[in-house]
């Protein structure tokens, strides 16, 4: 029954995929996930990645967000950062690892060779079944990246974070508006009507 149940969910889901005009256009367009089209509309409204972007993807695999980038950028760098493999995408340097190491925030700035302008990141966890669960984690990635985006950014630099909408969203709203002078929200037309996602939008560092 529990098997029938799985798969049942499972071809609800493939359904909702080939019916969902993003995704085609994401197969057409030759972007590795659909969520490319939620950084385009992003870049579209807030116009912070140009052609000499310095710009840190984070959990960037399968590299939707950094193929988007790499179009974009042609005179600055594109890295991108993932505990998961990621296939080499054209002028973007990926670096298998854990933002949360130490040793990590070494490897960017002798990348980058200074400071960051843009640091973006679609990262969400992995999901239990547990929507409530699963926001809070989603939510406390967004606050860590929030935090070590603090010591990596420039001053005028730009952040980009999925956050959902539950219990502690206030938390991490506060924290952001702790760091940055200026924080928006915005769900893109990309993002599913279901999902309780938005992005989170920071700029302006604050001297702490």
């Amino acid at each position: 029954m529990k098997k029938s149940k799985r798969v049942k969910k499972s071809n609800t889901w493939k359904i909702k995929q080939h019916r969902d005009q993003f995704f085609k256009k994401s197969k057409t367009l030759g972007y590795r996930s659909r969520a490319a089209f939620k950084l385009i509309e992003l870049n579209n409204k807030f116009k912070f990645i140009k052609k000499n972007t310095n710009l840190l993807d984070l959990g960037s695999s399968p590299g939707g967000w950094s193929q988007v980038a790499s179009k974009l950028i042609t005179k600055g760098k594109v890295l991108s950062i993932d505990i998961k493999q990621m296939k080499p995408i054209y002028n973007v340097k990926f670096l298998h690892c854990n933002f949360f190491e130490s040793s990590t925030k070494d490897k960017i700035k002798n990348y980058i060779k200074g400071k960051l302008d843009v640091v973006v990141s679609d990262m969400a966890a992995d999901t239990t079944g547990n929507k409530s669960l699963d926001s809070i984690r989603t939510n406390q990635l967004c606050a860590e990246a929030i935090n070590f985006s603090s010591k990596i950014l420039k001053k005028d630099g730009i952040f980009i974070s999925k956050l959902f909408m539950g219990e502690d969203f206030i938390e991490v709203k506060n924290l952001a508006k702790s760091i940055f002078k200026n924080v928006n929200f915005f769900k893109p037309e990309s993002s599913r009507k279901e999902s309780k996602e938005t992005y989170l939008h920071c700029e302006f560092l604050k001297t702490l």
